[in-house]
């Protein structure tokens, strides 16, 4: 059982940033207005929310199967608050900083309807700032395998093409 919880502990995680990532590159595309014929803009929209469910579902996962798995000894607690645990306390402090992020965009977003716009932007910009620490988390405390090192550099690629993408939209609307 051990094992079953390491392999899903791990492969949750990645598959969490993959999410994560294709989530903020679609959220940099919406918000930079990017859009085509063949592609308009509440599509963007509509699978940016979906896959943000599909990463919080396997977040929740990765969550628990490292809090049940005895591998290394992560409780609760540890995985709630940041750099507390006694584990790898950086880079699990900045995973938990990152899954933290997460529930407070959830909970945000359930609220959208009931917050002032501006209110509930300021707050969403904070994905701005989980990405990067989900993607340095990953790094350094999954670097048992090469397949965690290559999803993180092609994670990065993408980000930066659609922040590229992003600041090219922005710069032709102000012109």
């Amino acid at each position: 059982m051990t094992l079953t919880l390491w392999y899903v502990a791990r492969g949750s995680g990645i598959v969490s940033l993959a999410l994560f990532t294709m989530t903020f590159a679609l959220g940099l595309l919406t918000a930079g207005r990017v859009t085509s014929p063949s592609w308009p803009r509440f599509v963007t929209e509509t699978l940016h929310r979906n896959l943000s469910m599909a990463a919080v579902t396997f977040i929740v996962v990765h969550v628990l199967t490292i809090v049940f798995d005895t591998y290394v000894t992560i409780r609760p607690l540890e995985a709630l608050v940041p750099f507390i645990g006694t584990y790898s306390p950086l880079f699990l402090g900045l995973g938990t900083l990152a899954f933290d992020i997460i529930l407070t965009l959830i909970i945000t977003g359930l609220l959208r309807a009931r917050m002032p716009y501006r209110a509930w932007r300021l707050v969403h910009w904070i994905a701005y700032l989980g990405w990067p620490v989900a993607v340095v988390h990953g790094v350094f405390i999954g670097t048992d395998q090469m397949w965690v090192l290559v999803t993180a550099g092609v994670s990065v690629a993408i980000v930066v093409a659609c922040g590229g993408f992003r600041v090219a939209a922005l710069r032709r609307r102000s012109l």
